[in-house]
């Protein structure tokens, strides 16, 4: 999908796949061309207490911005962005234990 040539942060939707890490995570996370909502596709992840999905500069979410508690563990979701975000810096969408800080699974945008 293209999106509007005017804006600086419009043009290809942004994607990346789910891979594990402290546990099994699937899916796909996309970013619609407007960047103002990501959707995840095809989502599974285990339970834990306290997950948020971040969007964070590396996999170990030193510096993130969380999008709220995830909405479920399966099927799919829809997050609205916020209007500063810089996703050539924030490109890992992470599913993450905030009681344990642990990072259940994320997927890089691309």
């Amino acid at each position: 999908m293209i999106g509007d040539v005017g804006n600086e942060d419009s043009g290809a939707e942004l994607m990346g796949d789910f891979i594990d890490v402290a546990h099994p995570t699937s899916g796909m996370a996309i970013v619609n061309a407007e960047r103002t909502e990501l959707e995840l596709v095809d989502f599974k992840s285990d339970d834990g207490p306290i997950l948020e999905l971040y969007l964070a500069t590396d996999p170990t979410a030193k510096d993130y911005i969380t999008l709220g508690e995830l909405q479920g563990l399966e099927g799919d979701f829809t997050y609205i962005l916020p209007q500063n975000i810089n996703l050539d810096t924030h490109k890992y969408v992470i599913v993450w234990c905030v009681t344990f800080s642990v990072n259940f699974g994320h997927a890089v945008l691309d």
